[in-house]
């Protein structure tokens, strides 16, 4: 089949080159439309509930609420994973699923179970499902503010709500923009309790008054013979005076206005989020995509309705688009993986030109590297793949390995062809192409055959690290499949035109750097190690040992840091802080991070939103801080930010990035590196020994953020009723309820209309009746005979303490002890940890712990990899068998990967010593490289003995090596030489991922290169021959005699 390809390339060898011609153009219009992210869809499919119950504390809501919903959703089908947080008046449920599961079904399914928990639930919380988002949904923080004094907080947040917001909504691919900061612009009516006492009445008579004032109707119509015209009764409220003129009631014909028992005014309700720009006050507006969508793209979209609403803006109102932008990171990333690419390119067309010494030869091999970027980009467009840093990585890693196929190919086409020059009688150009291209393609497919086969098993990797991992492994084995397309079809054509009569063919066959290297290699590296075959092997066996020794002491971390060019920063103070003292905390936070040479712009949030789907109290704050480019590393900046802020008295401080924060999030529902999760019944213990385990954790080296999630007892009023004195009343429990709620918090009456914009009416008792709890108690109560009685006389008011928030994780109470690392590797502080939490800390029966966060997912990755490198391997050994059939060749070709071994754990330790996931991939990657090497060269020797008349002696070994020699060179030399653009770039946005892939990828194919010229050719000399004659017995019986003539 595979000759029936080559020979009909060259047959239509016009259609041939035409056609690449076309897919080239072709191809790189339909890569300019691919969307482009920083990483792979990592959004897990997530369905958060949000259940609000106004007035009741976290336990009730706990046992009420939240409880039942868990416990009917964690039979749902494909629920891996049920979170939930209970805060005062409003639970979080979320409900995760198995990866790869359909969002809207999974929807639908929390729908229907919504369903029948609705009659164990109380009857005024009704369940809402959350917004479909992405983890990397929150695209862009835009800043808004003023520094007019004639604006307003409110007026900011109404120009936000109103004029900002509804014309993001519309760029296609925004899912939601969420608002904090500013007032929100409410029309407020503070009734008077001592003029509803003197002018006898009550609430529920200004409640009636200004629901029914504010009220338009149809008249029905007016008849006029042939027309008619509809009747409007326009009675809506337009203004604060038309509120103020309101009648509650007659009192012996004095009308009783809204005036005289309340004042009117524009207010905001009840403050529980507040942000800051550059520790100014403003309103911050979080953008959120759709999954899928191009963020690159939708955020230039959002930038020029931006730029067109600024204009419109009144003086000194000025957007902030700085922030946060996510497309900076996705934007430097790609770019620096394309420069990876161009740059390996170029490397790999310099190696090539000082190997082969001919513009010709270096232009047909290199002609594989763009058909094979424009096939897999084709590939990608039709199968939804979006270019990314994980997808362009990929490429980049088989860079150099996308001119193999074509340089193995090339040199066997041009040594023949000049062989051909020399005959007497020569043959057909043609006839010499096609043998020369079909004597050394199946080896070669066979070899990449191998090295797809070793990505196989990578494909069923799950988790997180599958869907990092699988883009990147679909990418390399798309294009090495490509470059092998190439290979069989453009090469041979362009070698046919380009070589068959060209004047250089008859020179002398090497340059000077191909003779010197076979020089060396004949009379210095064959000739001592064919003599001393033992000794050589038992040298390199003794190398391999002792690195296999060496990688059993490396570090071990999930993934190396982002470089994300921001940091996001959280502050929490002791639970109990007002919001008042928690934007006086962060001001001063955020004047200390502008004071460092990096800060270029902060955005602070403080709370929580009211869309927001997180239940942050008022003592947590959030800041984003936007980098300049800086020549210090990214530790060192960290290390000044924690001693800046270390200042601030009584604050937990976590530093971390966006996107890594939301990886972080993803993995274990906690914004940190490691998470130590406690769980049992008692809040009370649950604390007392989460704090024990802090204290341990405090004393490890390279543990910092450490910080204990905030699960304490806060001040709370607790107004008890007296259900006796209730009934004497002729009360309902109810209405002193209703009351409650519109002293303490407002009743939203209806709403007022402002052209096409809606503000919420809402009653509600001024400040000085709810400040504290003598004002609290002399709250007065309509009864049914009119009196009017203070609370104090129906109920208790006092003050005590409750819980302020209950975490809950599969049906069960937990608490986290949650910390980052700095200068030590993941592993080893998680070994130190397990193991002095065992030995200091007691747990009571029931209670136990469990460690998630980036250690969890580690752990799961390396196990699962280890798993599928042994897969990966029985494979390769069984395909080996197959093509060989004789497992001492296998055994031989298989001694590549300890080989390469050596390389990669001498490069990891050169590099810091750690070893990744992303190392691991690596490894997988680097077995079928380098084993790729010992099948060529090993196929070689066969094949001169049985087509050239070899014998199986030294001489053979030796001239079979010298021909595979600058094939084998050049294969591996372009492979690391395109390496060097992702060594060079440690640390830079969009390489962090690829360096120790890189590292662990070039250290191991210089290694087993290295190793392979010298051990490949002694291994088969010394264990070779009975192998060798097997495989001829059974083939081709009648050469036997000849290859071996002592027999």
């Amino acid at each position: 089949m595979l000759d029936k390809i080559i020979s009909s390339s060259l047959k239509n060898r016009i259609f041939v080159v035409v056609g690449a011609v076309l897919l080239s153009i072709f191809g790189a219009l339909i890569a300019m439309d691919i969307p482009i992210d920083v990483l792979p869809d990592l959004n897990r499919p997530t369905v958060t509930i949000f259940l609000e119950a106004e007035g009741l504390a976290p336990e009730e809501l706990e046992t009420l609420v939240t409880f039942p919903v868990e416990t009917i959703m964690n039979g749902a089908p494909g629920v891996e994973r049920v979170r939930s947080v209970s805060s005062v008046g409003l639970a979080l449920v979320f409900v995760e699923f198995e990866w790869g599961t359909d969002i809207y079904i999974d929807r639908q399914i929390v729908t229907e179970r919504l369903q029948t928990v609705k009659e164990q639930i109380p009857d005024n919380v009704s369940p809402v499902l959350g917004p479909i988002s992405s983890i990397m949904g929150e695209i862009m923080l835009v800043g808004l503010s003023s520094d007019n004094p004639d604006i307003s907080p409110m007026d900011l947040r109404t120009m936000a709500d109103w004029v900002i917001r509804p014309r993001l909504l519309t760029v296609s691919g925004v899912s939601q923009v969420i608002a904090i900061g500013g007032d929100l612009k409410q029309y407020q009516v503070l009734v008077k309790p001592e003029k509803l006492n003197a002018l006898g009445v009550t609430i529920h008579d200004v409640e009636e008054a200004i629901d029914e004032s504010n009220v338009n109707t149809s008249g029905a119509f007016i008849f006029d013979g042939a027309t008619e015209s509809m009747v409007r009764n326009l009675a809506r409220i337009k203004t604060l005076d038309d509120i103020r003129e309101s009648v509650v009631k007659q009192n012996d014909d004095v009308p009783v206005l809204i005036k005289d028992v309340a004042d009117v005014k524009f207010g905001p309700p009840l403050k529980r989020g507040d942000s800051a720009i550059n520790a100014k006050p403003g309103v911050i507006m979080s953008i959120q995509k759709q999954p899928g969508a191009d963020t690159v793209k939708i955020t230039k979209v959002i930038e020029k309705v931006l730029d067109e609403i600024q204009e419109t803006l009144p003086k000194g109102v000025t957007i902030n688009k700085e922030i946060f932008r996510q497309s900076n990171f996705i934007e430097a990333s790609i770019k620096n993986v394309e420069e990876a690419l161009r740059d390996g390119a170029i490397f790999v067309a310099i190696v090539l030109f000082f190997f082969l010494l001919n513009f010709r030869t270096t232009f047909i091999t290199l002609t594989a590297i763009p058909l094979s970027l424009i096939i897999t980009a084709l590939v990608f467009k039709s199968f939804g793949i979006s270019f990314n840093t994980m997808t362009l990585g990929g490429l980049a890693v088989a860079i150099g390995q996308l001119v193999d196929d074509s340089i193995v190919d090339v040199e066997n086409i041009f040594r023949r062809l000049k062989e051909n020059r020399r005959k007497k009688d020569p043959e057909s150009i043609l006839k010499v192409v096609f043998e020369a291209s079909s004597e050394i393609r199946k080896p070669i497919v066979f070899a990449t055959l191998i090295i797809i086969l070793v990505f196989i098993p990578l494909f069923s990797m799950g988790g997180i690290e599958g869907k990092i991992f699988v883009p990147l492994g679909i990418a390399y084995v798309v294009a090495i499949l490509a470059s092998l397309v190439v290979s069989l079809t453009v090469t041979p054509v362009l070698s046919y035109y380009l070589l068959g009569n060209a004047k250089f063919i008859d020179k002398e066959a090497d340059g000077f750097l191909v003779k010197q290297l076979k020089s060396i290699d004949e009379k210095h590296i064959l000739k001592y190690t064919l003599r001393r075959p033992n000794l050589t092997i038992t040298i390199v066996l003794g190398v391999i040992m002792l690195c296999i020794v060496l990688a059993l002491f490396l570090g071990k971390e999930f993934l190396p840091p982002f470089n994300e060019g921001s940091i996001t920063i959280n502050l929490l103070s002791p639970p109990g802080t007002s919001l008042q003292e928690s934007n006086r905390i962060g001001t001063i936070a955020e004047k200390l991070i502008l004071t460092l040479p990096e800060a270029k712009d902060t955005g602070r949030r403080t709370g929580r939103a009211e869309l927001d789907e997180h239940a942050e109290g008022v003592h947590s704050t959030e800041i984003e801080v936007e980098l300049k480019h800086s020549e210090r590393k990214r530790v060192e900046i960290l290390s000044d930010l924690r001693a800046k802020l270390s200042q601030i008295p009584g604050v937990v401080v976590n530093i971390g990035q966006p996107i890594s924060h939301r990886i972080d999030h993803l993995l274990s529902g906690i914004r940190a590196q490691i998470a130590v999760k406690l769980f049992g019944d008692d809040l009370g213990v649950l604390r007392e020994k989460a704090e024990e385990i802090r204290r341990v954790m405090s004393e490890i080296p390279g543990v910092v953020d450490l910080y204990v999630e905030q699960q304490v007892l806060v001040p709370e009023t607790r107004i008890e009723i007296d259900r006796m004195k209730v009934q004497k009343y002729g009360l309902r429990v109810g209405e002193i309820a209703e009351v409650l709620e519109t002293v303490l918090q407002g009743k939203t009456v209806n709403q007022v209309l402002e052209g096409r914009r809606s503000f919420d009416l809402v009653m509600r008792f001024p400040e000085e009746t709810r400040i504290n709890l003598e004002a609290i108690e002399n709250v007065l109560i309509d009864t049914p005979d009119g009196q009017l009685i203070p609370l104090r006389t129906v109920a208790r008011v006092l003050e005590s303490k409750g819980p302020n928030q209950v975490f809950r994780e599969n049906a069960q109470r937990r608490i986290v002890i949650q910390c980052n690392t700095s200068g030590r590797d993941l592993g080893s502080v998680i070994a130190e940890m397990q193991e002095k939490i065992k030995k200091h800390v007691d747990l009571p029966e029931g209670y136990f712990i469990r460690y998630g966060g980036q250690f969890e997912s580690q752990q799961q990755a390396m196990r699962t990899i280890g798993l599928l490198s042994l897969i990966s391997l029985a494979g390769m050994c069984l395909l080996l068998f197959t093509h060989f059939r004789s497992w001492v060749i296998v055994l031989q070709i298989l001694l590549g990967i300890p080989a390469a071994l050596i390389g990669a754990v001498i490069g990891i330790y050169l590099t810091g010593g750690v070893a990744s996931v992303a190392s691991l991939v690596a490894f997988i990657t680097l077995c079928g490289i380098a084993s790729r090497n010992g099948i060529m060269m090993i196929e070689h020797y066969l094949h001169l003995m049985r087509y050239e008349g070899e014998r199986f002696d030294e001489k053979m070994i030796v001239r079979g090596s010298l021909e595979r020699l600058v094939p084998v060179l050049m294969t591996a030399v372009t492979t690391i030489l395109g390496l060097i653009p992702l060594l060079l770039a440690a640390g830079q946005p969009g390489k962090e991922i690829l360096y120790p892939i890189a590292v662990v990828v070039f250290g191991g194919l210089f290694s087993s290169t290295l190793l392979n010229v010298v051990i490949t050719p002694t291994v088969f000399w010394r264990f070779g021959r009975g192998a060798a004659e097997k495989i001829f017995k059974d083939e081709c019986p009648d050469i036997l005699s000849r290859v071996f003539p002592e027999k």
